[in-house]
């Protein structure tokens, strides 16, 4: 199972390495059910996974100029100022018996593990669905008040389940700020890190216990397929790429919840 785990950070990393983002929506499953972490430890550990293998991706995109800083700051300061709203207060009040429906005990683990696998359905959705190329914007505008909500939703989600949000971010910086794509996968990979990362920080006060081996392992070996996927990102199109992609999240989505309702 190890295998398959460490098989599945290479995959993690080839997506995000040619794809510019989608990966990361796969940490936490890995984690819980190839690695047997606990799920709101698995969630701590995929924000250094995500954070990490973001900031390394960051780096080619900074050579290239596609950050775009204006946007970085509007969207990124209600960002990180809600993950660490959402990782240092609300996620450690969340009780760690929710509710009970039948014979089915809703705990915390469980529901974060729902919450994921419906964040999975809209990423897969996002990933799934054809889209009309759209020219570059020639003018970069803002929408303030949308871009800071989607900031703050953004943010949550990162802090909650430990996912990146590209999926999320990518739209509202092209829809919203009208950042031609290609800064706006850089600019979402600059987020992601800082987000992700901010989070992990804000997690080890709680006291939570790191492994840091296995971390920085699973980490590497994402990174090697980040490498992997960006050579190979020169001559594959993502565009057929991403529905393939997209259907395989929507499966691991639903085999998640049907897992931790109906299976269990």
């Amino acid at each position: 199972m190890e295998l398959l785990g460490y098989a599945g950070a290479v995959l993690m990393g080839l997506s995000l390495g040619l794809m510019g983002g989608g990966g990361s929506i796969l940490t936490v499953p890995i984690l819980v059910y190839l690695f047997s972490i606990d799920a709101v430890l698995a969630t701590t550990y995929s924000l250094f996974i995500v954070g990490f293998t973001s900031l390394i991706g960051t780096f080619s995109h900074i050579k290239m100029g596609n950050i775009h800083r204006t946007t970085a700051l509007v969207f990124g300061i209600p960002s990180v100022f809600s993950v660490f709203i959402t990782r240092a207060l609300i996620v450690p009040a969340i009780p760690d018996q929710l509710f009970s429906i039948g014979a089915l005990q809703i705990t915390k683990p469980i529901a974060l593990l729902l919450l994921f696998a419906i964040i999975m359905l809209f990423a897969a959705y996002s990933m799934i669905r054809r889209k009309k190329q759209k020219p570059d914007f020639e003018k970069i505008q803002y929408n303030y008040p949308l871009i800071i909500m989607q900031g703050l939703i953004v943010g949550a989600v990162t802090g909650l389940v430990g996912a990146g949000g590209g999926f999320l971010i990518v739209p509202a910086l092209v829809l919203m700020a009208h950042l031609p794509m290609k800064k706006a996968v850089g600019t979402s990979l600059f987020i992601i890190a800082i987000n992700s990362l901010l989070g992990f920080t804000v997690s080890l006060f709680h006291k939570e216990t790191i492994n840091w081996n296995f971390l920085l392992t699973f980490s590497a070996v994402a990174v090697v397929g980040i490498l992997i996927g960006s050579l190979l990102s020169k001559n594959i199109a993502n565009e057929k790429l991403k529905p393939g992609f997209g259907w395989f999240v929507l499966v691991m989505g639903i085999y998640i919840i049907l897992k931790e309702t109906l299976l269990k």
